[in-house]
């Protein structure tokens, strides 16, 4: 096999690696954009429930006393 060829072939594959890496690359850093703009918007999942408290907590406030 002719040496050029194996340098050319070696040099297809590098390629595709690089390419791999750095889609990958790519898609973690749109993923962290995508979570802080959610973040930012506040559509992100809510942790704050109030589904476990006690009768009344988080009604009505009176503030005219």
């Amino acid at each position: 096999m002719d040496m050029s060829l194996v340098a050319a072939v070696l040099m297809n594959q590098t390629a595709a690696i690089q390419s791999q890496v750095a889609t990958s690359a790519l898609k973690s850093d749109l993923n962290a954009q995508k979570s802080a703009v959610q973040t930012l918007l506040g559509t992100a999942q809510q942790t704050l429930s109030l589904g476990n408290v006690g009768p009344g907590v988080g009604g009505n406030l009176n503030i005219s006393a």
